[in-house]
């Protein structure tokens, strides 16, 4: 069970079945992970990439905020499903776009296509930091990220993520919000 915080779904509560081995974001993380965000982006007219979606905790905050496009990617196939059904419930399915299939094999498959606002990365906690070092690199080095994106990775708040495009690290109890900023035009691999 998690709930939007924010906007027209404020308060919304969204059961997912008991059986979805998940780990939605934490209110008192996600309400202040929005505080931070919505000081710096319009809603309304960004677009977003929610990568490891699970159930869509983060994807519906966006969209219930105004966000107009959302993609979310997720493996799990109950979950894309989940997902797909609640945005229809919620009249969100012209602003969520779900794709299911591996994060890392989509981001490599999707170089260079389309370029987002806000990336957001909440990957199973049990990850080896070598595997977010990849993402970071796929997502940074691929155009994901507009000139005034931001990459942001959920993740255990003992691991220390250590990157030169790291700007901040916020910790929330045992989870942390790490903040990157987009690779500099002219250092961006083509």
């Amino acid at each position: 069970m998690f709930r939007i915080i924010s906007g027209k779904w404020k308060a919304k509560k969204i059961a997912a079945p008991k059986n979805f081995d998940v780990r939605p974001t934490t209110d008192f993380a996600k309400e202040a992970l929005f505080s931070i965000l919505e000081n710096t982006y319009d809603m309304q007219s960004i677009s977003v990439l929610d990568l490891f979606a699970g159930i869509g905790s983060i994807t519906f905050e966006f969209a219930s905020r105004g966000c107009q496009d959302v993609t979310s990617v997720e493996l799990n196939p109950k979950h894309t499903s989940f997902i797909n059904a609640t945005a229809s419930d919620l009249d969100m399915s012209k602003q969520i776009s779900v794709q299911r299939g591996d994060v890392f094999d989509w981001l490599k498959k999707f170089r260079n296509n389309k370029s987002f606002e806000i990336v957001f990365s909440d990957a199973p906690f049990e990850m080896e930091e070598k595997k977010y070092h990849e993402l970071l690199s796929l997502v940074l080095n691929n155009k994901y990220l507009k000139q005034n994106g931001v990459l942001i990775i959920e993740h255990q708040s003992r691991m220390k993520l250590e990157h030169p495009n790291l700007t901040d690290t916020r910790k929330y109890g045992n989870v942390s919000f790490s903040f990157f900023e987009a690779n500099k035009e002219d250092n961006q691999e083509i």
